[in-house]
């Protein structure tokens, strides 16, 4: 089964429709899926929600489809760097559900496990509990978070065989790992496909039976959210 598409759009070519439900790796804009992003902006599909830890900024990321009005829903946990998010939230334009990390990151690992549900302390007594149903175990209160069964996944690894084998760099694995297997379908977009037999088979990240598609999205410009550098001392 050949897993290698030519580009983003080709990747995406059968799978993208209006309405659907995304979980997009990344974390900020370390190792957000760029080129998928922008191939879902072109497509013109409209009323997506989208499960990321957050939604870039401005004109980056997510925040492209937010300039573009293709998002109806954001599932994230920080959302404090994007001003047109800010403002379509506030003028009742963009749905927003607000989900801790820890629990954003294992509502979708759970998703990719099969698990519908689970209990969890984090959230019990603030806004996040409204509505869900709470246990008690060992004396202690629990809310019940669901698993993300996602519609399509989209992220970004450093490195793939042809298998679709993955290996992320450093922290860009953040939210791509657990995102990637909660998908129906997972698409992937990576700096680099090596043969089969390339990879330590310890070091894989991610086994290639939960990608369907792939492409190489490289070379790619390293953003930066805030450069914060220190002033020259005198000489």
């Amino acid at each position: 089964m050949n897993k290698i598409y030519p580009s983003a759009a080709a990747a995406l070519d059968g799978i993208l429709k209006n309405d659907m439900l995304i979980a997009s790796g990344g974390f900020g804009l370390c190792g957000i899926p760029e080129r998928l992003l922008d191939a879902i902006r072109d497509s013109g599909v409209t009323g997506l929600t989208f499960a990321s830890n957050n939604a870039g900024i401005d004109n980056e990321g997510i925040g492209k489809l937010l300039r573009t009005t293709q998002v109806k829903k954001m599932i994230s946990s920080y959302v404090g760097e994007n001003k047109e998010f800010e403002r379509q939230y506030l003028a009742g334009e963009l749905e927003v559900e607000f989900c801790p990390q820890g629990t954003l990151a294992e509502r979708m690992r759970a998703g990719g496990a099969g698990i519908p549900g689970f209990y969890t302390k984090t959230g019990v007594g603030t806004k996040v509990a409204e509505g869900k149903e709470s246990k008690i175990f060992d004396g202690e209160e629990y809310i019940l978070e669901r698993g993300i069964f996602a519609d399509l996944s989209i992220v970004k690894a450093w490195k793939a065989d042809e298998t679709g084998n993955l290996v992320f760099r450093k922290t860009a694995r953040n939210f791509n790992q657990p995102a990637a297997t909660c998908g129906k379908v997972c698409v992937v977009e990576v700096e680099e496909i090596v043969p089969v037999g390339s990879l330590d088979p310890d070091c894989i990240h991610l086994p290639g039976v939960y990608v369907q598609r792939m492409i190489v999205g490289a070379p790619y410009d390293k953003k930066i959210e805030f450069r914060t550098v220190r002033e020259r001392e005198a000489a």
